[in-house]
């Protein structure tokens, strides 16, 4: 649709049909039905799914200990996959979807020291939109060759390497995704997943830090803009903090029916080992009015049993 003047469609390979049960294999090429952009699978996460705009059997309301009410929500299980994004649509996603969605905790002394890994994404099963290609380097990304290779006798053709299965268990408790939050306020859906980063000693403290990776999602036809957050952040040391602020991120997206998606990532740092954040996000209609969006209410828990620091792409 916004296809530049001379510029034509190349052939990216053939569409399969989505799974509706079962999980993708590593070396599944697919479409991010969302954002578009191409990748492949490097392998599932079982997580848990909160999700608030589910009726429960029982609807009665709980008190959390900072007095903040919501329904009492089971988790189910839900299949999300690690993936690699095509280093040649990134920049085509930037201004809707951060390309660097996993994070870590520098490996030195550096308490403040974060490094990224570009091109690393989490994606829901029901995003994957799955193509095949004999193409047998089909995703440009540094990684791709390091983590796959081409078996032309196997479904899907690439394999993950020992490399990728190194890298996966030793990085397991950084990387797994582990709970999902979910809720719908006005046709907005606020999808929240936290991941544990790891604990730094400053000043004879412990400070533990979490990354949380938030998507917006209009799910109707109306054209909103995200105006201000509103977050309450409650530690198990016993504080309480509130922030506000404009946007999220130095942005305020517009959310249309175009461009219905926005996501970003973030992170929090604790004085304790555990605590819960939730909050709201203020959006605006294109007639001046404003109405706030709930953010649902999620666990920062740490990893008791972490033994070492998270290890980036060296073996």
């Amino acid at each position: 649709r916004n296809r530049p003047e001379g510029k034509v469609l190349e052939t990216v390979g053939v569409f399969e049909a989505p799974k509706q049960h079962g999980k993708y294999e590593t070396g599944q090429l697919f479409l991010h039905s969302v954002f578009g952009y191409r990748g492949i699978v490097l392998f599932p996460w079982q997580a848990r799914l909160y999700d608030r705009d589910v009726a429960s059997p029982v609807t009665e309301k709980s008190e959390n200990a900072t007095g903040h009410g919501s329904k009492e929500v089971k988790g189910k299980t839900h299949t999300y996959y690690q993936v690699l994004i095509d280093a040649r649509d990134c920049p085509h996603i930037s201004q809707r979807s951060q390309t660097e969605a996993v994070t870590f905790l520098a490996n030195h002394d550096d308490s403040r020291a974060l490094y990224a890994i570009p091109g690393l994404d989490y994606v829901s099963h029901e995003d994957i939109l799955p193509y095949s290609s004999t193409d047998q380097v089909p995703i440009q990304h540094e990684l791709f060759e390091r983590f796959l290779m081409y078996d032309q006798t196997k479904v899907p053709p690439f394999v993950a390497r020992d490399t990728l299965c190194a890298w996966q268990e030793k990085n397991h408790p950084w990387l797994e995704l582990s709970d999902v939050h979910r809720e719908t306020t006005e046709n907005i859906r606020v999808t929240v997943i936290p991941f544990y980063m790891g604990m730094r000693e400053a000043q004879n403290s412990h400070v533990y830090w979490w990354r949380y990776c938030i998507r917006l999602e209009n799910l109707d036809s109306e054209v909103v803009q995200l105006r201000e957050r509103h977050w309450r952040i409650f530690s198990l040391s016993g504080t309480l903090e509130t922030v506000r602020g404009r946007g999220v991120v130095g942005r305020e997206p517009v959310l249309s029916k175009e461009q219905p998606a926005f996501q970003y990532s973030s992170h929090v740092s604790l004085q304790a080992s555990s605590g819960h954040m939730w909050g709201t996000f203020r959006f605006e209609r294109p007639d001046g009015s404003h109405f706030d969006v709930r953010i649902p209410p999620f666990s920062l828990e740490s990893n008791k049993d972490e033994k070492t620091p998270p290890s980036g792409l060296h073996w």
